[in-house]
């Protein structure tokens, strides 16, 4: 009698998927929105590109780093499994129930209700304007809005086709992205061919600038967010081909490839428009687009947008769900999550979990106040997963490192020290987020009591390909 084995993940993804996925999980709204933002505490062109490229640097910094250790440890879960392995199972379950709780779902909800926005600059009707009902809920109402229901239903055809399996979710995503980075590159183009502003490059530091430093420190945070995500594709290592060699290269590469598209683009906002104009302006990429070719560029600037935005969401559902999955397999989460469909191969209840709950974020019209609750968070555990690499250099010598890092020790320390400063600024100049963000940590104690009581985390599992004997 032929016996059938169980089935798992399908190492799908190859490496020009892998780099688009790093790429997509990037580039969403950031790019169009934070540069007028950061113009107004910092009117400068050669600090506001200069806070592109450390941001960037930054940035590439954390995928050197994250790259070494998804290398050595090659599966769903990423840096999540990264924790868990130096630091023990605790860490590891706070950091992915951090993500998964409002990160990845609070920030699919915010990138999908902005596609809504752009797609109604096309279809108006469909504008957050337009209230289609309200229910009073003791002294607060809720209200759903034509665009909440854009946003939602956005998030329900990626989870679909996410459900069909990782060719499906990774190729739609590598679309996207392809379009995506097309209509970037041709703010660059028109700014060659229409420029309207020759920038001031000196002096650097403008006399009637009082701090440069803060202002600078307070432009960078637009510069991280922009840059965040870089880390999605690590999630999804249990589906990449050839591992040890694609998943560090495509790492480089996307980051890379992210650090030049941000740099071009920046440089034909500071061409398109004078800094008083600049400065402010928050839809700053449309308003650009509009001073280079008129209408159309704008036009072409917003259908951009509505591209990029469900592009990242392509990608944050991916990884989302493989998270879900990585601790669901490790007994840290509910078993269903750790199922894998049978035909198409996908943890198809982890990508149901994750659209549900962007989905009820995204109606509840509280998911950006819990997002900036948990930045601080989401930031010390990057700290923490720039020293894992430390930590596993010492305890794990003996495991094999088919890639290491590019000047260890001075970029992950670059990485953690960096992370360091930020928790530290946010903690001083935003203490009731910051304690808001450890209060939602916190309440991932009990639940991490109960799973681990009810199936423990020593031991091996196989569904997420762990070898050897976790002690912590």
């Amino acid at each position: 009698m032929a016996v059938t084995s169980a089935p798992s993940l399908d190492r799908a993804i190859g490496p020009v998927a892998a780099t688009l996925l790093v790429i997509g999980g990037i580039v969403g709204s950031g790019i169009f929105l934070t540069t007028g933002i950061m113009a107004t505490s910092l009117p400068s062109p050669s600090l506001l590109l200069l806070a592109w490229i450390s941001g960037g640097l930054f940035a590439l910094a954390g995928a050197l780093t994250y790259a070494e250790m998804s290398a050595m440890y090659p599966r769903a879960g990423g840096v999540y499994v990264y924790l868990r392995e130096a630091f023990g199972p605790l860490p590891g379950f706070l950091y992915g129930w951090s993500m998964l709780l409002v990160v990845l779902s609070g920030g699919a909800a915010a990138v999908a209700v902005g596609f809504a926005e752009y797609l109604s600059y096309f279809v108006p009707t469909l504008s957050h304007s337009n209230v289609l009902f309200q229910m009073p809920i003791g002294s607060w109402t809720w209200t759903l809005s034509a665009g909440q229901v854009v946003a939602v239903s956005s998030i329900v055809i990626l989870g679909g086709v996410n459900y069909v399996g990782v060719r499906s979710g990774s190729g739609t995503n590598a679309v996207l992205t392809a379009a995506k980075i097309t209509g970037l590159a041709l703010l660059p183009v028109f700014a060659i061919f229409a420029a309207r502003v020759s920038p001031a490059w000196t002096p650097v530091v403008p006399a009637d600038l009082p701090s440069p430093a803060v202002a600078f420190g307070v432009a960078m945070i637009a510069v991280l967010w922009a840059n965040d995500g870089f880390y999605f594709l690590t999630y999804a290592a249990g589906e990449v081909r050839d591992p040890t060699r694609n998943l560090p290269r495509a790492l480089t590469f996307g980051l890379l490839a992210v650090m030049a598209i941000y740099l071009t683009v920046n440089l034909a906002y500071l061409v398109a428009l004078p800094m008083e104009e600049l400065a402010g302006t928050r839809r700053v990429a449309e308003a650009a687009a509009r001073a280079l070719v008129g209408s159309s560029g704008a036009t072409l600037v917003a259908l951009t947008v509505v591209v990029s935005t469900l592009g990242c969401n392509a990608a944050a559902i991916l990884a989302g769900s493989r998270l879900l999955y990585g601790m669901a397999a490790d007994g840290l989460f509910f078993k269903a999550a750790a199922a894998i469909h049978p035909t198409y191969r996908s943890p198809h209840v982890a990508v149901l979990g994750i659209t549900i709950w962007s989905c009820l974020l995204a109606l509840s019209g509280s998911y950006e106040q819990l997002f900036t609750y948990v930045v601080f968070t989401s930031v010390l555990f990057s700290m923490f997963g720039g020293l894992a690499l430390f930590r596993l250099r010492r305890t794990r010598p003996s495991v094999e490192r088919p890639y290491r890092v590019w000047g260890f020790p001075i970029v992950p320390g670059v990485f953690a020290l960096g992370s360091l400063c930020v928790v530290v600024n946010t903690l001083m100049e935003r203490p009731t987020e910051s304690l808001a963000g450890l209060g939602l940590l916190a309440l991932g104690l009990p639940a991490y009591w109960y799973w681990k009581g009810n199936k423990g985390t020593t031991g091996t599992t196989g569904t997420t390909g762990t070898t050897g004997t976790r002690t912590r």
